[in-house]
């Protein structure tokens, strides 16, 4: 474990309430997702391009012109995580399944795959926290002694060729397959059509870091990888247990802390705790510096959600989209030179038990702007958005209806 590790920082709240509301999966992340500033009043749904996923987290486009989804897998289903791929026309193959999932003991949810990135013929996914910790006594978290899988709380490299990913039919990871990943040890799968993948670990987190409290000196703080993001030789790893920035060396596997998100100040005037929890979900790279979505802690207080540069180097961390309530995700799009800034928000709702209509994609011309909701049709439970380079479509995965829709923008 890294020394970084080692440093704790005050809670704005027990841990098992952070766990409950803002645990493994984006379900979880996500529980009580709004969007400030309103929806749009009267838009149709978005069309429907693939559908049938498992709860799908992340998408990228691949060199052919593919979509790569990644999906957390299905509740109670064990090694129900999977990665699909949905072509052009809409159709849906996948490309590996047998991925972990483990229901979360806390929320009841799936967690499994969460956001996925492609450099070239590979792709990397992060793994969640799964069924790693449970609630321990009134006001605490422990580790599972049953753990389901090594595999959670890492990050895992696909291998694919550019044959496979034109006509393969599917990978499947055996336990034994599983096994070998969590010791170090590389997969070659093969799907007996002449098809094969190469699967292996990049980097394995720890599944929770020690973090005492008054109910229990054993109370702990899960890990949760979330976002995934490639820069030159580095990998950038946010992770939405312990509100933290990693860099990981990708020649290597050594990684180490690069930024820590303190709980931000309740300072719009609308009520709730004085503090909230800044939990980092999406990632992108902009003019040299990572940019980091910050979904706001429950209660979701409009204003508090934003997105941060980070520096690569430094850590030095600095607001840059603001007035935000549930920001997910956050995508750079450079229009006649310029660079315009998409932010995904993940549900319009003000209070309990917030139905996941509504939400909506959200435009900045620079850092500090005002911004405008320009997607054309409800959203709903989006957890990613990606742009085809080709035709310039956006592309948003939907958590709860488990779809990949075409997102018209006005």
């Amino acid at each position: 474990m890294n020394d970084t590790m080692n440093r704790r920082r005050p809670l704005a709240r027990d841990v098992r309430e952070h766990s409950r509301v803002l645990h493994s999966t984006v379900v979880a992340l996500l529980a009580g997702a709004g969007v400030l500033l309103g929806g749009i009043a009267g838009a149709a749904d978005c069309e429907v391009v693939a559908s049938g996923l498992r709860s799908p987290i992340g998408s990228a486009f691949t060199n052919q012109g593919n979509l790569v989804v990644s999906e957390t897998g299905t509740t109670n289903v064990p090694a129900s995580g999977r990665v699909s791929i949905v072509s052009p026309d809409g159709g849906r193959r996948t490309l590996l399944d047998g991925l972990p999932q483990g229901t979360n003991a806390a929320g009841g949810d799936a967690s499994g795959p969460n956001s996925l990135a492609m450099r070239g013929r590979t792709i990397y996914v992060a793994i969640g926290q799964g069924d790693t910790v449970i609630p321990g006594p009134p006001g605490s978290t422990i580790p599972n002694p049953n753990v389901s899988s090594a595999l959670f709380s890492s990050v895992l490299a696909v291998h694919l060729s550019a044959a496979a990913e034109r006509s393969t039919a599917g990978f499947t990871l055996s336990e034994q397959n599983r096994m070998t990943l969590a010791g170090g040890g590389k997969v070659m799968l093969s799907n007996g059509k002449g098809d094969k993948l190469q699967v292996e670990l990049v980097v394995n987190f720890p599944d929770y870091v020690s973090e005492p409290n008054a109910a229990n000196a054993g109370n702990v703080r899960n890990s949760n990888p979330f976002g995934v993001l490639l820069v030159d030789e580095f990998m950038y790893v946010t992770n939405g247990g312990l509100n933290r920035l990693f860099k990981v060396n990708l020649d290597t596997g050594s990684y180490a802390e690069l930024a820590v998100f303190s709980p931000i100040a309740n300072t719009s005037g609308l009520g709730g705790p004085p503090f909230v929890e800044a939990v980092p979900t999406g990632l992108a790279y902009s003019d040299g510096q990572v940019l980091v979505s910050l979904l706001s802690g429950g209660p979701f207080i409009p204003g508090l959600s934003r997105v941060k540069t980070v520096d690569p180097v430094t850590g030095a961390q600095s607001d840059f989209l603001t007035g935000l309530r549930t920001s997910i995700d956050v995508l750079p799009v450079v229009v006649g030179g310029d660079t315009d800034y998409l932010t995904l928000q993940n549900n319009f709702a003000p209070a309990p038990p917030w139905p996941p209509t509504g939400a909506s994609v959200r435009r900045f011309e620079e850092a500090g702007s005002s911004s405008v909701v320009v997607n054309g049709c409800m959203l709903y439970r989006p957890t990613s958005m990606s742009i085809d380079p080709k035709t310039g479509v956006l592309y948003a995965t939907e958590l709860l209806k488990g779809t990949v829709v075409k997102v018209p923008l006005n």
